[in-house]
């Protein structure tokens, strides 16, 4: 009871930081953009279209574009999820607010839980409004879907919560603006070694993809993300387009049943950490 009720006060919190309601407008803003771009770029198309052209062209296009956007979506998920959940812990120690909530009686594991739940609620609906939203609008549109929709928003919402994880446990041993370095850091190391395993797997390099995958073990981000593409993008696409929105070194399914691990040790060492700290 006391986690719901902390999750509950949590979300609350949270859903109304301006930084929050920044990026719930901002995300408004780009499915808005992204609606009306891909209604001028399908209009163009549907202008030059011939009877010889297959209707398979239109359909590979169109999932190629809503992967492309959906690659954004991931990127806003992944900082809305850090910039959000940065100072959980940190920001309300050096504040001294913390000590309201100690001064219930609440044990402090229950405290890290129910935040982690209220911020894991917070970005399970941000990537239903945004990815369930530019997958709605392109189906509105030209009638198509993406195959595997549901494995692929969840390997989506999957490193979104593992984001949470990571930035709870750094918040419940480091300062607020040390979280923001080490989680982005993190990620700018998945980031990069995600493409040097891209590019390895283009040229064959085996020491590229050994340097992606030792990446993916310290920040197995990219690796669900490039998982999850490979789910949403029809077989055409895959062997046709390169680039960040589809991939010749898929991750393995041990690969994203490591990621759950490491969402689950991120919080065990966050509520560990947190209960011993000296505050």
């Amino acid at each position: 009871m006391n986690i719901l009720i902390m999750a509950r006060f949590t979300f609350k919190e949270a859903s109304r930081r301006k930084i929050a309601v920044t990026a719930l407008l901002l995300g408004l803003a780009f499915l808005f953009l992204y609606s009306l771009g891909f209604h001028y770029i399908r209009q163009q198309t549907m202008n030059v279209r011939t009877i010889y052209t297959p209707e398979v062209f239109y359909r590979q296009f169109y999932n190629l574009t809503l992967i492309a956007s959906l690659y954004v979506v991931n990127f806003l998920t992944i900082a809305m999820a850090a910039l959000v959940t940065t100072d959980t812990l940190s920001g309300e120690i050096s504040s001294g607010t913390i000590q309201s909530l100690l001064a219930r009686p609440v044990r402090r594991s229950e405290i890290v839980a129910g935040k982690w739940l209220g911020y894991a609620l917070l970005i399970g609906l941000y990537v239903l409004l945004m990815a369930g939203g530019v997958i709605l609008s392109t189906w509105l549109q030209s009638g198509y879907l993406p195959p595997n929709i549901l494995p692929g928003l969840g390997l989506m919402l999957l490193e979104g919560l593992m984001m949470v994880s990571i930035t709870v446990a750094c918040s419940s041993t480091f300062s607020t603006l040390a979280t923001g370095g080490v989680v982005f850091g993190l990620y700018g190391v998945a980031f990069v070694g995600g493409w040097v395993e891209q590019i390895g797997s283009y040229m064959n390099s085996v020491s590229a993809v050994q340097i992606g995958v030792v990446s993916s073990l310290l920040m197995p981000s990219e690796a669900l993300w490039r998982r999850a593409a490979y789910e949403m993008t029809s077989p055409l696409v895959s062997v046709m387009a390169g680039g960040p929105f589809t991939s010749r070194s898929v991750p393995s399914p041990l690969m994203v049943a490591y990621a759950g691990f490491y969402l689950l040790l991120a919080l065990f060492i966050a509520i560990r950490r947190f209960g011993k700290r000296d505050l």
